[in-house]
């Protein structure tokens, strides 16, 4: 199921980023196979709940010792991408960079995935999602004036200009090389995949729309019109009324007079209409508040809890949670007419389900392979 079926991936163990990756392309069908170290990186974690690993087996083999690198090497020889996430040049020191890799396998895509890049000054060095976005711009445009820029999930710099524009970039090259036939190195960096995604921030900069201090966009939290409201019961809603049309519609649905209110572009007014609709706001309960203007031209939403969000009934209508093996989770996404997504299924250790067996076009036996996963048991890497 799903339209990547017949794609043969091998992931090597890693942290959030290259697991998305590998998630997203094996929700739509891949074969994805994610090659353990003897003792996980996330030893206390339950396969069951560890979404970001589902429907992929998984093997543990020592690639420090030599039988774990032939088998490796093995498994190369039939996958259309490997996807690897470790600081640039650890591959290598193992004998299972790039050029080892195409020496078994000149078609092979090989994915890896960083924070700052296989090269430049920063390259060796330690990082996370916060400090990838603040070298791009991007966590500086966020955020009021007043006090430092806020802290967002680190979902901008390791999953967005991470994880997925590795995806995005590994089917590019796995097309590219059906063509050529030749792999080639995918150099996913994350400062580079939000820079990339911050190219309409620069295009309203270079048309002097956008301003480099906080407060002065509509875009970063500074217009009253495009910002979160406290609720008479302290939840939230959110107001993205950018457009003039949805403007007044969001006036006409709080009372508001558009004739007693200061201009909606008027920037040094916008103090005072801030405080005019954050008085609204606190007049009404969220759930009040959604029934005046969910699903209006209001461009209106509340501010969810993740277990509201499940509950919600757009996102119940679209299916956008699912329910796999009692724990719920997103559903794969985007969605395909003629070629959906099956239904995931959590993480298969080869390690603790010995009598299942890996697809014969991967080119090893089950006797091989039952070998390696005893030999890994034996002797896990230092």
């Amino acid at each position: 199921m799903g339209p990547l079926k017949g794609l043969k991936i091998i992931e090597m163990e890693g942290l959030a980023p290259g697991p998305y990756t590998a998630m997203l392309l094996a929700d739509l069908g891949a074969d994805v196979l994610r090659i353990a170290r003897p003792i996980p990186m996330e030893a206390n974690v339950d396969v069951s709940t560890n979404f970001l690993n589902r429907n992929r087996i998984s093997i543990p083999i020592d690639v420090k010792s030599e039988s774990g690198k032939s088998a490796l090497m093995d498994l190369v020889s039939n996958a259309d991408a490997l996807i690897e996430g470790y600081r640039p040049g650890v591959m290598e020191k193992l004998g299972l960079g790039p050029e080892a890799c195409f020496s078994r396998n000149s078609r092979l895509v090989y994915g890896r995935i960083t924070g700052w890049g296989q090269n430049g000054p920063l390259a060796q060095a330690a990082g996370h999602d916060l400090n990838y976005i603040a070298l791009t711009g991007a966590l500086h445009s966020m955020g009021s004036r007043e006090g430092p820029p806020p802290v967002p999930l680190n979902l901008l710099g390791d999953f967005a200009g991470g994880g997925m524009l590795l995806a995005f970039g590994i089917l590019a090259a796995i097309i590219e090389a059906r063509h050529s036939g030749e792999g080639q190195v995918v150099d996913a960096a994350m400062v580079d995949g939000v820079s990339s995604m911050m190219t309409y921030i620069h295009s309203l900069k270079a048309n002097s729309l956008w301003s480099d201090e906080r407060g002065e966009n509509i875009l970063d939290g500074s217009a009253p019109y495009y910002a979160v409201y406290e609720t008479f019961d302290s939840k939230y809603i959110s107001i993205a009324a950018a457009e003039p049309k949805f403007y007044k519609k969001m006036l006409e649905l709080t009372g508001l007079s558009d004739t007693e209110l200061p201009r909606q572009n008027d920037r040094g007014s916008w103090p005072l209409l801030r405080d005019q609709l954050a008085k609204t706001f606190r007049s009404k309960t969220q759930a009040e508040w959604v029934a005046i203007m969910e699903g209006t031209d209001s461009c209106f939403a509340p501010v969810l809890s993740i277990p509201d969000a499940i509950e919600h009934p757009h996102n119940k209508a679209r299916e956008a949670f699912i329910n796999v093996d009692g724990h719920l989770q997103p559903a794969p996404a985007p969605r395909f007419m003629r070629t959906p997504a099956a239904v995931p299924t959590a993480e298969i250790s080869l390690a603790e389900q010995n009598d299942l067996v890996l697809d014969e076009s991967w080119g090893i036996s089950p006797e091989a392979l039952q070998d390696l996963i005893n030999l890994s048991a034996l002797q896990p890497s230092k």
